[in-house]
């Protein structure tokens, strides 16, 4: 998910996507310690994607103030 995609989710869907890649990069953790994960870049995209996601909230939390 690019970043321009992001911006334009409401704070609702915001929350949702945060909580449904932290689950995701969780997930790939696990598969990566039982020795199930073949593509391990996905962990450092899941990573980045909840960085980007938590940028977004307080870029908006800081606009409110």
């Amino acid at each position: 998910m690019r970043i321009d995609e992001i911006r334009n989710l409401t704070d609702e869907d915001l929350q949702k996507e945060r909580s449904r890649t932290h689950r995701e990069k969780m997930n790939l953790r696990f598969q990566h310690a039982t020795r199930q994960l073949t593509n391990t870049s996905q962990f450092k995209v899941a990573r980045r994607k909840l960085a980007r996601i938590n940028t977004i909230i307080r870029e908006r939390q800081v606009d409110e103030k």
